[in-house]
């Protein structure tokens, strides 16, 4: 379950079209990706810092996962994302240490990346996402 680094650090916006413009002068590089993934009512986009990246994420439906965040806390950090290898056993080892798993198996996230949430309940109030890149 050792991760490898920080994949990215998730944060809630409620436009890209304003937030893009804002990160990209805050951390003076481009956005390099925008990303809709459907079936979790978000739309993304990417900055990388050395080899972490941020991830803006707005809704694409209010009773979505982030529409649902940004009503009740508002815009802010959402999630922190670990790279780990082998994310079926990093799953497996959270589920012997006790950790409640949102996704009991990895699912497609975006940029292709394999991903699943462990509960905030269990992660002292961090919403924490594994993630695998399998194309390596």
């Amino acid at each position: 379950m050792k991760p490898t680094h920080i994949e990215h650090i998730g944060i809630a916006v409620r436009s890209l079209d304003q937030a893009i413009p804002f990160y990209e002068r805050l951390l003076g590089t481009s956005c390099y990706a925008i990303e809709e993934v459907k079936d979790q009512r978000v739309k993304t986009a990417f900055f990388k810092l050395g080899q972490t990246k941020i991830e803006l994420l707005e809704s694409t439906d209010p009773e979505g996962p982030i529409g649902k965040f940004i009503e009740k806390r508002g815009e802010g950090i959402h999630h922190i994302a670990y790279a780990v290898e082998q994310i079926e056993a990093a799953l497996e080892k959270a589920t012997e240490e006790g950790i409640q798993l949102i996704d009991q198996r990895p699912r497609k996230g975006a940029e292709g990346l394999h991903i699943a949430f462990l509960h905030p309940k269990s992660t002292f109030g961090v919403l924490t996402e594994f993630c695998e890149d399998k194309s390596k």
